[in-house]
């Protein structure tokens, strides 16, 4: 029964952030095909999360290493992402099971990811997680810092920078993360204008369940729902 209460949620939120993101991509000159709609998957039972993929969900991310490794091998075809943070040692866990790892915080953690991409042979997606904000509680690169940051991890073997990662300060409102949103987008043009090998610069991932549309207006080409798609759940399981 809970089951099936959780599938008619999300088809009822689904059909309306569809909505959304064409209306905000309108707003911004773009369309809503050129917004890429993850669903942030964390405590979601699979066979929803499976329900969400056969509706149209094209790319997911999980959060937790320990419950996306649970949940891997009943996953129905799709592009899956790593979004949380990600400890150095766990890594070689799940590198050669995402195509994307968004959190890249560290020049430590890219050196591991590239360490491991070397040894399987394969190139390894990355974005890199700027600290919008500056916030003490939360890790990632600063602003200022982000330039050089590319350009060093760009030089690894085994990894692309493909964009950057951003999570604003917590606000009351979504309007108020339009100024961190802005600065963000202003950051990832200047990089991609500077055209630094081995980095595209083709994905910008912010916005999630409470400010997706602002984020979409300010640049996103990338935003991670959970709450939104699936409605309020235990993050303490």
């Amino acid at each position: 029964m809970m089951e099936k209460s959780l599938i008619s949620a999300f088809d009822e939120n689904y059909s309306q952030i569809t909505k959304n993101i064409a209306l905000a991509a309108e707003k911004s000159g773009r369309k809503y095909e050129d917004i890429t709609l993850l669903a942030a998957t964390k405590t979601v039972d699979i066979s929803v999360i499976n329900h969400a993929i056969e509706s149209g969900i094209k790319v997911i991310g999980e959060n937790r290493v320990q419950e996306f490794l649970s949940k891997y091998e009943d996953y129905s075809l799709v592009d899956r992402h790593f979004i949380g943070h990600l400890q150095t040692n766990k890594v070689k866990d799940i590198i050669d099971k995402v195509s994307l790892i968004h959190s890249v915080d560290s020049y430590r953690l890219a050196e591991e990811i590239s360490r491991q991409a070397v040894k399987r042979n394969i190139k390894m997606d990355v974005l890199l997680e700027i600290n919008i904000g500056n916030e003490e509680s939360k890790s990632g690169f600063c602003y200022d810092e982000a330039v050089s940051a590319v350009k060093k991890i760009a030089k690894l073997d085994g990894v692309s920078v493909k964009g950057l990662m951003a999570i604003p300060p917590i606000c009351e409102t979504a309007e108020e993360n339009r100024p961190y949103f802005a600065k963000m987008n202003k950051l990832f043009i200047d990089i991609r204008d500077k055209k630094i090998d081995n980095s595209s610069m083709n994905i910008l991932s912010m916005g999630m369940s409470d400010d997706y549309a602002v984020a979409i207006e300010e640049g996103a080409t990338m935003v991670r729902l959970g709450t939104a798609l699936f409605g309020r759940r235990n993050y303490n399981i």
